[in-house]
């Protein structure tokens, strides 16, 4: 998703081919190319990203996730000609946080885009990514995802909303990122068990709903892919 500047000048001198290898793998020095983030469709609301609440009947039971037995993750893949050069990325968040209202059919979360990960091998191995990018890669991966794609500083939240129907139907849910808002029909497995609820899908979202710009160079013979390929595993207690 995103491209180092970690490299050290020195590198510049390096062939073509090595420096573009580096650009994908976000290890080179190539920034790219200024961009306005499109306006977003009509159908998105754009909102700020606010810390979610509920509201809970007397007396209702409210859940809580459990940060440290949920999961949302991401993997961005690379497109353009000149593809093989570059690498796949898998982000990732642990630190969820929000309620689940049982009684309201309903549940409020959010997670932290400066508490990402990036590229921890087994996630990779999962998303059938084999070979793992560099430590410094890695790092200014995720730099420049922070700052030159979704401005972190500016919008720190990613918030989500879902509200789920009759049996066997898809979960309704709004996610909220980069200050947009888009509505979806997710199709999830739902189990509950002892108090506990777990919930786990998978959904293809893209990034230029949000209003994001997916880096390119050399007139997109190297990019990352529009698509965003999510999965998520979040239990509430």
């Amino acid at each position: 998703m995103t491209h180092s500047q970690r490299a050290p000048k020195t590198r510049l001198k390096t062939t073509l081919g090595g420096a573009l290898l580096c650009a994908l793998a976000a290890c080179s020095q190539l920034r790219a190319p200024d961009a306005t983030a499109p306006t977003p469709p009509p159908s998105a609301t754009a909102t700020t990203a606010a810390p979610p609440t509920t509201t809970s009947a007397p007396n209702a039971a409210v859940l809580r996730i459990d940060s440290a037995n949920s999961l949302i993750a991401v993997t961005v893949r690379r497109g353009g000609v000149l593809a093989r050069l570059g690498h796949d990325h898998v982000v990732a968040s642990h630190t969820v946080t929000g309620t689940v209202a049982p009684a309201q059919n309903r549940a409020d979360f959010q997670f932290r885009l400066d508490q990402l990960t990036v590229d921890e091998p087994d996630l990779r191995r999962v998303a059938g990514l084999e070979k793992q990018p560099s430590v410094d890669a890695i790092d200014g991966t995720r730099t420049n995802m922070l700052t030159k794609v979704l401005d972190a500083e500016r919008y720190p939240l990613v918030s989500v909303r879902a509200a789920r129907g009759a049996a066997g139907e898809p979960l309704r849910v709004a996610i909220t990122l980069h200050g947009v808002t888009r509505d979806y029909a997710i199709p999830a497995d739902l189990r509950e068990d002892n108090g506990v609820m777990t919930v786990s899908g998978t959904v293809d979202l893209n990034q230029t709903d949000f209003g994001l710009v997916p880096f390119s160079v050399m007139g997109g013979a190297m990019a990352v892919q529009d698509k965003m390929e999510l999965r998520f595993t979040l239990v509430a207690k």
